[in-house]
């Protein structure tokens, strides 16, 4: 033994744990009297306060604490060590958004090549991506094509064929092809930055629960301090143990004092939740958006670009009177192709594709409210509403269908008997009608030559996607539509909602969010992030689809899904579901342990190693790697449901 300071008999051992408190209490105290000075009851000034107390009991009163203050010097150290590691998992996938950027890009000046930091590249440059290169800015194709894998801002599983015009997106990875870039955005203002930014601005928009646990915490560290002097003071007279016995309990639940696992166990779920939706396609805009999701009971869907493409395309076409489809097509490509309207323009487009062949147009005319007119060949033609030819005296409900060996071809409809007859005024027409889809009829002066159905098609995966969210729990889907009622109808009968609202303005469909507001706990409404703003913003949740490269939809949005698909509804909801059920199980976790060791401290049945490992590392490790369980959460490939990844 040697002689220590205030003439107090030191072991060998005892030197050994003060080198050991020299060593890795220094930065604990040092944070510890900042706290002090700031008034700030948290784990550095209550740690001090341990590591302090049990020296002056062991060097004043005598009470040969070293050991425990060793530990806790050393153990604190270790668990901050853990702490900052689980913590540092949690952001790694925010981490890998940040580097999916490349540093450097090829630009075309002064007729070569040069290599330079991305920062360096202005808007209207040229850049050159090549085979298996990122892109590494914001821009248009202005040359060559290739698929674009565009994994990492959209979630996208099937890379995007790009040809010239087509929008491209930072970090997205050029698969096969050359291309030529013009570059759009600034470095910094690209899309991936920004989803990266709002990633980290959602990380400090705090959840309900999270507001719960500040004010709660705020309770529990004073409680548990007062918890920990009483003890320390009544532990001789009550229990009947020695006062170095009563300050180590006290010391222990001084440890126990700061809830660091229960106030990390929302934060760190709400990183893993968000930064995990992010690289998914997902974009979530705080960490209360991500908790009202997974509390959502209704889900309202726009109608034109959310349950259908937002694009006129030509369904159907039924020749008549032995006429071809080409005929018909070659006909009302002639008569619509100077038309300005959406539904010409579909089927110009059909035409095109189909390769008809044009003919010559003069005398256009539109007929307002009722189709078009034209010379095609020199041979009068009109093209218009089955109202526009029974002025023009045809038969409509005694039409005869083109057959091929005595099938009706494409779209059949009920015929006559003996002479292959279609009733297009009380049959055909309403038949398709009733689908959602408009009729154009084409023909002559003289003769009726073929049916055309033109209609905004629903997305394949949008019934899946309602029967879906049925599946994980919504009580109730909605459609909302500015749409006339027979095609409302139609769809939401295909889609499979429960109830539509039909030929809505703007602000009716604000006035039919607030009803279910006031019905329902949450509301999720899903629309464009544009001309459905009033909506979005009235809705528990907004959630806007195809936002990638959308600087009003991911402004507006409480969620965007960056890419055009609806089938990451489901994928959105489970997440956040599971997200509110990770949550509650840190925050019950967490807090349980604690108190359960604060109430065993007083009975000698929790030492002071048990205390920090357990109560601190411990616990905060096991609630990191229970959140990290939301990054396992994927969009499935096949069947567009979310299952987790292998």
């Amino acid at each position: 033994q040697i002689v220590g300071l205030l003439g107090t008999e030191l072991l060998v051992a005892d030197v050994l744990f003060l080198i050991a408190v020299a060593t890795g209490g220094q930065e604990i105290l040092r944070n510890g009297y900042y706290s002090a000075r700031n008034l700030n009851l948290d784990i550095d000034f209550l740690m001090s306060v341990a590591i302090l107390g049990a020296l002056v009991a062991s060097l004043v009163f005598g009470e040969a604490l070293y050991f425990e203050a060793a530990t806790l010097a050393f153990l604190f150290s270790i668990a901050e060590l853990l702490e900052r590691y689980s913590m540092d998992r949690a952001r790694n996938s925010l981490r890998e958004l940040m580097d999916l950027s490349p540093d450097e890009a090829t630009v075309k000046r002064d007729g070569g090549t040069e290599t330079i930091p991305v920062d360096e590249v202005a808007v209207g440059d040229i850049v050159v991506v090549k085979p298996g290169e990122k892109i590494p800015m914001d821009g248009a194709v202005v040359d060559g094509e290739s698929a674009v894998n565009q994994a990492p801002i959209t979630g996208e599983s099937v890379p995007v064929d790009k040809t010239a015009g087509d929008e491209v997106y930072a970090g997205t990875i050029n698969e096969e092809g050359y291309l030529e870039v013009e570059v759009t955005s600034a470095a910094g203002e690209n899309t991936l930055s920004r989803i990266v930014e709002m990633v980290e601005d959602a990380q400090s928009n705090k959840t309900e629960r999270e507001q719960f646990v500040e004010r709660f915490s705020a309770y529990y560290t004073p409680v548990v301090v007062a918890f920990a002097v009483l003890t320390t003071v009544a532990s001789p007279y009550v229990l009947g143990t020695t006062w170095s016995t009563a300050v180590v309990y006290g010391l222990t639940l001084l440890v126990l004092a700061c809830p660091c696992a229960f106030v990390i166990s929302t934060p760190v779920s709400v990183v893993s939740g968000i930064t995990s939706a992010a690289k998914n396609g997902v974009l979530i805009k705080g960490g209360n958006h991500l908790e009202a999701m997974g509390a959502v009971d209704v889900v309202a869907f726009d109608k034109t670009g959310t349950l259908t493409k937002g694009e006129l395309t030509v369904t159907d076409v039924v020749p008549l009177n032995g006429n071809s489809e080409e005929d018909v097509l070659r006909c009302a490509r002639g008569l619509e192709q100077r038309s300005e309207h959406p539904i010409g323009e579909a089927i110009v487009a059909e035409a095109g594709s189909a390769g008809v062949d044009e003919r010559e147009v003069d005398d256009f005319e539109s007929i307002t409210g009722k189709g078009v007119r034209a010379n095609l060949d020199g041979t009068p033609h009109f093209a218009g509403k089955p109202g526009l030819f029974e002025e023009l005296e045809f038969d409509l409900s005694h039409v005869h269908a083109t057959t091929e060996g005595g099938v009706v071809t494409q779209t059949a409809r009920q015929l006559c008997d003996r002479n292959n007859c279609l009733d297009l005024l009380e049959e055909t027409v309403p038949e398709l009608q009733a689908e959602g889809k408009t009729v154009v009829l084409v023909g002559t002066e003289d003769e009726l030559e073929g049916v055309i159905a033109v209609a905004d098609e629903i997305r394949p995966e949008a019934k899946r996607t309602v029967a879906r969210l049925k599946q994980l729990g919504v009580a109730r889907t909605v459609m909302l539509t500015g749409d006339n009622e027979r095609t409302a109808r139609a769809i939401a009968d295909q889609v499979g909602v429960d109830e539509y609202h039909a030929e809505l303005l703007p602000e009716d469909k604000v006035t039919a969010i607030e009803e279910l507001v006031d019905e329902f706990d949450g509301v999720a409404m899903v629309g464009d992030g544009i001309n459905d703003a009033p909506a979005l913003a009235t809705a528990t949740v907004g959630v806007a689809m195809g936002a990638a490269g959308t600087d009003t939809a991911l402004e507006t949005a409480d969620i965007a899904l960056m890419g055009d698909d609806l089938a990451k509804l489901p994928y959105l909801y489970e997440l956040a579901n599971d997200a509110n059920g990770v949550i509650r199980q840190n925050i019950w976790a967490s807090l349980g342990v604690k108190a359960g060791l604060a109430l065993a401290v007083p009975f000698g049945y929790v030492p002071i190693w048990l205390a920090v490992l357990a109560g601190d590392a411990g616990m905060t490790t096991a609630v990191t790697g229970n959140a990290m369980r939301l990054s396992r959460i994927r969009p499935a490939i096949d069947d567009r449901d979310t299952v987790p990844d292998s």
